[in-house]
């Protein structure tokens, strides 16, 4: 059976499966061999791709892995950027709250907003950070407001939000933008919402770069439920719960201070004891629990729960689990492992809460042998990929959702600890006897610096076969190892019965888990390697495991299907990118591939359903996946039937988001075979390991359940461990082993040889009667092949710079087996062709012949620059396979010779160039060499002994001419130290070139005397094989000496390859007009513009307006004619037209992003409805073609805007983006010079090393030329295909840069923000508006115009620069973005000004080119050699064949009309981009969004500018005056609220004489950010029923800006500023009413905060006047005081109660008028009730009265009505002590009288 190479094993069924490595040309014609899936599909070819490596999946070996470093833990630069906008709803009466941002340790405050509930902040926060991507995305960003904080005291906590970073990272664009967080209390959880904050969130990553949406409208934003700052599907209503994580015991920890520290402690106390005091500890959403510490114990046993309280949905994706050592000096992290709540949870409707086990997880982290530092701490702690075993944690996890509102419910989120029972034994599943046997077939490439002492590699799967641990003595009672993990009992109970049964053979094994120590023999000068030879060490390890294999196995089965389909893909792009027949095709059958996988999985995946240890987590799982791949399966059947040629990419699009669904499925988060390390020791040391992930090599009876390098022979590369594989080191291949592998069962054990290459014998350890059942301790091999391998060596291209000139001397070394060989170096060059045949004889490979043809073993290319002092740099490696001829085999077609095919070659994680190459292994037969085809070729005497690549390999080649338009060099840097003064530039290409004129004086003129030169060169026919073309510059010193300036590498040519223009669409030879529909809009209907705009406004457009509801229906009827009278033109300026183009940007924005979901629910929709047909023209990419482009067809916007303002285009990128770099004729290289950086992305560092840049342009055609070209080259034979090009003489300019605002500017200032003004560089000229800078603004606007002359080619560079003022000291940088003026001087697209949307000679949208269209049109007519125009009657203007109709009256200043082309000849150049043969998109006025970057913080953005360039030619016409673009005053208002009456104001006070519930009644009120002058009314005392008479006037003198919506105030900050802040924020009114008391505090009744653009219209009566006017506001006919001018109604005031339940606390008559300053001024008014126009004193009734004036009253009150009985009682008992009294009294009298008988 053949096997071909470059495809996988099932495309080869259709005949000659081995051509799949040919390079195929355009021509082939594939139409033969093509049936479904199978056939030798066109897809299987590959171009630069490690094709012939990876996608080789055949039965014996399996991938090697080719990125080698490890790219977690590194530390990278992060910036967290938060705006807290504002808060809403605080719960809490009268309070003055501050917003704490926080972010792991890092705290940071806003100011106090005082009295308010709602504060408005619009702060700016950034943070920081340095450290690893795993550590940023765990760190919780937690936002909280604080009332009343002041330096004293701490302030309460009001509430908060907490969330992780990652979660934020993950959002689309990584930010969250103007979202509401809820904020709760955590001490309370019954509580419910405590408020909102209103924030932008994002995280931005090096080189993310984000798109900052502009501000939509604010009432959208108003909306707080739909706003909620959550995460896509995260439900709006988040519900507490409890996360329980129950720890029950941990195995194998480490010994922890062995040696010396054990003797030491062992002297005093006699005992060695454990000497580790585990407990474990959780963190999660920035909450800590820990276990109790289990003192000296290796295998402690917790059974505790650690309980937090937390929403659910968490918005803190991880939880950490640690097992820690307690220890009073230093407390060490023994093992870390990571809970991710997303893969233990499914949010679906079937899905199910988090839950985890109980099952073991594993922990890895650093080596095992105890140092008192260790120096891989770090591993320990969860950074980086672990590099052995640590331990083994048992825990379950479940989650239980709180009713809040039971009364059980313990209120607070503190983390508890509490004991659980313990758990039964077999609750994790039956433990079972694996085995895992691996033989080392090869280990070569062992680094040399490693030193010669023997060598052997140690293998470990937990801690079964560990040196330090595992003991590998038996005991004898059972197979178990002393000291190996801790089920003692248990395994000794299961082992007893067993292993009588199996027979005594397998009592006595040992497990043998190291190889033989070896000593390394040289390769070469950087490598050894170690002479196996014929005989191969194995090792084999017993270990005992919870029997989870199912786990494995649907891991396994998962991976497979994403496997196969990520090499389908690849293929794919592969296909596209070389552009061959029939990519979908290949698609289809990758779709079909993945159904089939989707349905074997549902077969499979479902046994051993009653498998003992299967947990919640298992089945829930099991059901999601099933549910998921069946799905999947559909999708893609659905799919498969609508991939069509146009659809193929949008397709893999889609396909590849299934590929990251099956990764994020296949990853099990429930652990139970450990990893198995393997390790390199020399001299007892370790040096270098590899880690094998225990289900990748894990035996199934099902074949698509084993793992995928299970029994097959795997390459593997060792690896430094930790942080020494940072960085260069880790590049360096410490090891080559090729390793087999096989772990099963003990039971399954009988074949574990079976995928060994065949041919060998076993070696046993004992000889003897039960030694056949024994695992072999070495394999000697019989079978022995001979071959010669060829490699030919062709070129490489874009290789890394490895020396400080900006070149490399690289040169190949190949190692194949245990030979290398090295090409020749080639000096200073990236792009290197060594064209060279390499020989290896007398190779020896071990095995069946048949295996090896199939099989062969991979070459390893690395590729290196040589240095005269010191070792060769490594610049790259790839891999490849040869293709294989046994020596009874032809040496022909279809195989032979093999073709040259590109390798990508990495360095690190990074590629770094490529190689194309071939080879092929030849069997040497038994004749010897004299069967082999003959090395012919010529051989090169001046190359001695290097045989060139033969002929049939080297491709054809045929003759190119290569034209360089040399243009100038720019930017040219110091070379050292030496300023450049007279360079050269030198092109070539395949051997062959040309030089450049020299520049005499670069400082004087930097551009080249002589524009076009040419050179012939032999280039290969495929274009796919074409050489890369070098630029270099020179300059040329004194005494004939050359110094390298820079260079450039093109690697591809193929976008200057000419191509003759096609005959069909050249429709311009053809005589038909075409008229192109333009809409002509007549200019009649200015009036419409009106109505969007009313009397008083500041000739704002405030499209918003129209959607309020309220006015559109008036608007339809064409009513409010009055609106119309009062609007005037002349209101409008150019602010205007900037923010009504805003506001159509983000309409654009918002209906694509509309378009892309409906798009893509569609496209759902379709694929679920089975084949539905999804149509090319409903594909989401359309509406991205718009996004800038000002192509709006008359039906895509809303009616309602259709005649309006003439808007401008805003970008919200850079302008070159949109128009290619403006490279449409004369293209920029950028000339690199130094090494290249080491960084992850090296493209980051190549910034730096850009010396200068290279301005020209090529072109290259086949020799001899057609007639056709001749033509179009005939007008100046010198320009050869570079006709109509300018000269370029130095030219005089003038540039006038239009900066109009920056927004998110990076703060400078320790307070958080910035004092930013603008600086302009343009050559000599350098402006710096120092005096007009902007004090503490981070959205500053700028509204300024600058003119600088200037001189192209000598200042082509425009540096636009936003410093940050100091008062003491330097200013800083914030910011600059770069501009280059000439590509857009000179463009075709005109980018000198841009071109408005309508002609006007006056008003806001004066044209201001000082060419008009007209004169524009007929230069460009002129130039582009074209027919026209022709100006026709009827509006008609004709150019070539197309024809514009337009309309041609314009009015002048008078309002006179008069008859112009102008407007016709603006209609055509807007429709540029029709004209044929020149047409292209001539720029629109515009302004462009750039990003400010600052040199420190490389590829972070630090903000944006808003801006534009006009440029004038200082040869023709002078330009207008500047347009106006100061930044619009805000305009004087006078707010005038008079204060009529009260009613219903709640009671507070008891009276002591009158014992009644009064209240003494003010109002206050001020105006929002005004809080110091807040104005108070008198006081009504003593009223009664809650009715307070006042007619108080309060006056507010406010600047508003009205097309912001906002006040402006400008104030000192504090006692210490410099100077004053202007701050903007909403328009509201506050108004408060209290109750005034003598000599305590007032008390605070209630308050309402009228917005004043839109706040609800008051009651007419009190009767009406109800709560819900502020609660339903939806319900509420809504005004606003800027339109109405004046309005009187009733109000009510609220506060909230004890369960924070608004209620009404009373209500307010008030009347609000509106005033200019100027209407104020002629019609003054006085504060309270005074002069001038007083109001009339209130008419206050008499109880108002204090008590004592009006006694008779008061006392009536007292004996009426309060105090009536006590009254009636007291005056009883007077009555009667007066009785009593006088009985007293005269009682003697009367009894003397008696007496004496009188």
């Amino acid at each position: 059976m053949k096997k071909s190479r470059g495809h996988k094993s099932d495309h080869g069924k259709g005949g000659g499966g081995d051509e799949a490595a040919i390079l195929e040309t355009e021509d082939l014609d594939f139409t033969g061999g093509m049936g479904g899936g199978g056939g030798l599909d066109p897809d299987t070819i590959s171009l630069a791709s490690v094709t012939a490596v990876t996608t080789n999946v055949s039965n014996k070996r399996s991938k090697p892995d080719i990125k080698m470093e490890p790219s977690a833990g590194r530390p990278v630069d992060y910036q967290v950027s938060v705006t807290i906008v504002e808060a809403r709803q605080l719960v809490g009466l009268n309070m003055d709250p501050v917003v704490c941002v926080e972010i792991g340790d890092d705290k940071k405050y806003t100011q106090m907003k005082e009295s308010t509930n709602c504060p408005y902040y619009n702060e700016y926060f950034v943070f920081d950070f340095h450290v690893p991507s795993d550590v940023m995305f765990d760190k919780i960003l937690k936002l909280s407001v604080i009332h009343s904080k002041n330096l004293l005291r701490s302030g309460t906590l009001v509430g908060s939000f907490k969330l992780d970073i990652g979660t934020v990272y993950s959002q689309p664009e990584h930010q969250f933008f103007h979202k509401w967080a809820l904020l709760s209390d955590p001490d309370d959880i019954t509580a419910g919402c405590k408020g909102y904050i209103k924030c932008d969130i994002a995280v931005v990553g090096k080189g993310d770069n984000i798109k900052t949406p502009h501000k939509a409208t604010e009432t959208d934003e108003d909306d707080i439920e739909g706003n909620l700052l959550l995460p896509e599907g995260v439900p709006a209503e988040r519900q507490w719960a409890r996360y329980y994580v129950k720890i029950y015991r941990a195995e194998g920890l480490p010994k922890m201070n062995t040696s010396i520290m054990a003797n030491v402690k062992k002297a005093f106390i006699g005992e060695n004891k454990d000497l580790v005091d585990p407990y474990v500890q959780i963190l999660f959403a920035g909450q800590r629990g820990k276990t109790s510490i289990q003192k000296s114990s290796y295998e402690p046993i917790w059974n505790e729960q650690i309980v937090f309280t937390e929403m659910f949905p968490p918005l803190c994706k991880r939880m950490k689990v640690q097992i820690r050592d307690s220890d009073k000096v230093n407390d060490v992290a023994l093992g870390t492992h990571f809970i991710d709540l997303r893969k233990i949870a499914n949010d679906g409707d079937k899905g199910f809460l988090p839950t985890l086990g109980p099952a073991w997880v594993n922990m890895y982290g650093s080596t095992r042998s105890y140092t008192i530092m260790d120096e891989h701490q770090d591993l320990n702690e969860g950074l980086g990929e672990g590099v052995s075993f640590r331990a083994r944690l048992l825990v379950s996890l479940c989650v239980e959702i709180l009713d809040t509102s039971s009364p059980e419910v313990m209120s607070s989120t503190e983390v508890k600890v509490e004991g659980v029972p313990k758990i039964s034994e077999s609750a994790t599943g039956k433990v079972e006897e694996f085995f895992l046997f691996g033989a080392f077939l090869e280990a070569t490439m062992i680094d040399r610096k490693i030193g010669d002492k023997p060598i052997c590699f140690e293998v470990t799967i937990g801690n079964y076969g560990s040196e330090i641990d595992g003991v590998t003595k038996v005991k004898s009672s059972s197979g178990k190892k002393s000291g190996g993990d801790g089920d003692e009992e248990e395994t000794e109970l299961i082992h007893g019965s067993s292993d009588e049964e199996e027979g005594d053979d397998d009592n006595d094994l040992v497990s043998v888990s190291t190889t033989p120590p070896m000593k390394p023999v040289i390769t070469d000068r950087n490598y050894f390697h170690l002479p196996y030879f014929e005989r191969k060490p194995c090792i084999y390890i017993k270990s005992w495991w919870q029997d989870q294999r199912r786990r494995l196995y649907n891991a396994n089965l998962i991976d497979n299907i994403a496997d196969k389909l990520e090499e389908g893909l690849n293929d794919v792009q592969e296909v596209i990118k070389t552009e061959k027949a029939y990519p979908e095709r290949r698609l289809r059958g990758v779709l079909e591939d993945l159904s089939n996988g989707c349905s074997q999985f549902l077969t499979l995946a479902n046994k051993d359903q009653n498998q003992t240890g299967r947990t919640k987590l298992d089945k829930e799982r099991l059901k999601s996946c099933m549910r998921e791949l069946e799905n999947l399966g559909q999708q893609a059947k659905t799919i498969r039937t609508q991939v069509k040629k146009n659809t193929v990419r949008d397709k893999i699009k889609l396909v590849q988001n299934f590929l990251h669904k099956l990764r994020f499925l296949a990853d099990e988060p429930q652990h139970s075979i450990p990893d198995i390390y393997i390790w390199m020791m020399s001299n007892n040391k370790r040096i270098a390991y590899a880690r094998v992930p225990s289900k990748d090599i894990l035996y199934s009876g099902v074949d698509e359940e084993t793992g995928k390098d299970c029994g097959k022979v795997k390459t593997i590369f060792l690896k430094l461990p930790g942080k020494k594989g940072f960085g260069a080191a880790g590049w360096t291949v410490q090891a080559k082993t090729e390793i087999y592998l096989w772990l099963g069962l003990n039971r399954q054990r009988k074949d574990f040889l079976s995928g060994l290459p065949n041919g060998f014998e076993e070696n046993k350890m004992l000889k003897g009667p039960g030694s056949q059942s024994a695992p072999p301790i070495s394999l000697t091999y019989m079978m022995k092949q001979i071959f010669q391998l060829r490699v030919h060596m062709y070129q490489a291209r874009s290789l890394f710079a490895a020396d400080s000139s900006g070149l490399s001397d690289p040169f190949a070394r190949v190692f194949f087996s245990t030979h290398s060989q090295v090409t020749e170096v080639l000096n200073e060059t990236l792009c290197p062709t060594w064209d060279q045949l390499m020989v290896f004889d007398n190779v020896e490979l071990f095995g069946e012949v048949g295996e090896l043809r199939d099989d062969p073993p991979i070459i390893v290319i690395e590729i290196y620059d040589q240095d005269t002092v010191g070792k060769a740099e490594f610049m790259g490696r790839t891999f490849a396979k040869p293709i294989t001829k046994m020596a009874d085999e032809h040496y022909g077609p279809p195989r032979f010779p093999p073709q040259l095919e590109y390798y990508q070659i990495y360095r690190g994680n990074c590629a770094a160039g490529e190689m194309l190459a071939a080879f092929e292994l030849l069997q040497i037969g038994p004749h010897g060499k004299a069967d082999l085809p003959p090395i012919d070729g010529p051989t090169d005497m001046d190359r001695g002994p290097i045989l060139p690549v033969p002929l049939g390999i080297r491709p054809v080649l045929s003759k190119y001419r290569i034209e360089v338009l040399f243009w100038g060099l720019r930017d040219l840097k110091r070379v050292n130290l030496a300023a450049v003064d007279r360079p050269r530039v030198d092109i070539e290409c395949a051997g062959k070139g040309v030089q450049s004129s020299l520049i005499q004086n670069y400082k004087k003129n930097p551009n080249f005397g002589t524009l076009v030169k040419m050179f012939e060169v032999d280039l290969p026919e495929n274009e796919l094989l074409h050489p890369p073309l070098n630029i270099r510059v020179v300059d040329c010193r004194a005494f004939g000496r050359y110094t390298l300036v820079g260079n450039h590498a093109v690697t591809t040519l193929r976008k200057f390859i000419y191509r003759a223009a096609d005959k069909e669409a050249n429709n311009w030879n053809t005589q038909e007009e075409i008229i192109v529909n333009y809409e002509p809009e007549p200019s009649i209907k200015k009036m419409e513009t009106m109505v969007k705009l009313d009397s008083g406004s500041d000739a704002v457009v405030k499209i918003e307006e129209d959607d309020k509801g309220g006015k559109k229906k008036k608007r339809k009827k064409g009513g409010d004619e009055v609106e119309e009278e009062e609007f005037d033109e002349s209101m409008l300026d150019w602010w205007s037209k900037y923010f009504a183009s805003i506001e159509t940007l983000m309409e654009i924005l918002k209906a694509q992003e509309a378009a892309m979901a409906d798009a893509e629910e569609k496209e759902d929709q379709d694929i679920s409805a089975e084949g539905g047909e999804i149509k090319p023209d409903d594909s989401p990419v359309k509406g991205k073609k718009g996004k800038g482009k000002d192509k709006r067809r008359p039906g895509d916007m809303p009616e309602k805007k259709k005649h309006k303002l003439n808007e401008l285009q805003v970008y919200p990128k850079e302008l070159e983006k949109e128009f290619d770099n403006f490279e449409d004729w004369l293209h920029t290289f950028n000339l690199f010079r130094g090494k290249a950086g080491d960084d992850d992305d090296q493209n980051m560092a190549d910034e730096d090393r850009i010396i200068g840049k290279f301005k020209g342009s090529l072109c290259m055609y086949k020799v001899p030329v057609s007639d056709e070209m001749q033509r179009e080259m005939g007008f100046d034979s010198n320009m050869g295909m570079f006709q109509n090009i300018p000269t370029n003489d130095p030219i005089n300019v003038v540039v006038r840069v239009y900066i109009i605002r920056a927004t998110d500017l990076h703060p400078a200032d320790i307070n958080g923000k910035a004092d930013p003004y603008i600086a302009i560089k343009l050559g000599k000229s350098d402006i710096k508006d120092k005096e007009n800078y902007l004090s503490k603004q981070l959205n500053p606007i700028f509204g300024k115009s600058f003119d600088i002359e200037a001189t192209f080619p000598m200042d082509s560079t425009l540096t636009v620069s936003v410093y940050d003022w100091d008062l003491v000291g330097t200013d800083d940088l914030i910011g600059e973005t770069k501009l280059d003026l000439e590509n857009r001087y000179y463009s075709k697209h005109r980018a000198i000004c841009g071109l408005p949307s309508k002609y006007a000679v006056h008003g806001y949208n004066v044209w201001r080119d000082p060419l008009k269209p007209t004169q524009i049109l007929a230069k460009l007519c002129k130039e582009g050699k074209l027919d026209g125009p022709h100006y026709g009657p009827g509006g008609r203007v004709k150019v070539a064949n197309r024809i514009f109709m337009g309309p041609t009256e314009i009015e002048d200043e008078n309002g006179l009309k008069k008859q112009t082309d102008e407007h016709l000849a603006l209609t055509a150049l807007k429709h540029w981009e029709d004209i044929p043969r020149v047409g292209c998109k001539l720029i629109p006025e515009h302004v462009e969004t750039r990003p400010l970057l600052n040199p420190d913080k490389p590829g972070i953005e630090q903000g944006r500018i808003e801006m534009w360039v006009d440029m004038f030619p200082k040869d023709m016409p002078a330009p207008g005056p500047a347009i106006d673009i100061a930044p619009r005053k805000p305009k004087k208002f006078e707010l005038r609220v008079i204060i009529w009456n009260t009613d219903e104001v709640i009671l507070e006070d008891d009276d002591i004489f009158t014992g009644e519930k009064s209240s003494d009644i003010f109002v206050r009120g001020w105006l929002k950010g005004q809080q110091e002058d807040k104005q108070d009314t008198d006081v009504h005392y003593h009223s009664l029923t809650g009715e307070g008479l006042f007619n108080w006037r309060f006056i507010y003198p406010f600047d508003y800006l009205q097309a912001e919506e906002k006040i402006v105030i400008s104030k000192k900050e504090s006692m210490f500023a410099w100077d004053e802040t202007e701050y903007k924020i909403p328009a509201r009114l506050n108004l408060q009413v209290w109750d005034a008391d003598h000599f305590s505090a007032d008390d605070f009744l209630g308050a309402i905060e009228l917005d004043l653009n839109r706040f609800p219209r008051g009651a007419k009566t009190a009767k009406q006047c109800s709560i819900n006017m502020v609660l339903n506001e939806q319900d509420i006919p809504m005004v606003s005081i800027f339109k109405q001018r004046r309005i009187k109604g009733w109000w009510p005031f609220l506060a909230r109660d004890e369960n924070d339940e608004f209620e009404l606390t009373g209500k307010v008559e008030a009347e609000l008028q509106l005033m200019t300053a100027e209407e104020a001024e002629k019609n003054p008014v006085g504060e309270g009730r005074n002069e001038p126009e007083p109001l009339e004193k209130p008419n206050r009734p008499d109880t108002a009265f204090l008590w004592f004036l009006m006694p008779f009253k008061a006392i009536k009150n007292l004996i009426c009505n309060q105090y009536f009985w006590l009254t009636v009682k007291l005056v009883v008992a007077l009555l009667l002590v007066l009785i009593l009294g006088l009985f007293i009294y005269s009682m003697p009298g009367y009894m003397v009288k008696k007496l004496m008988g009188a």
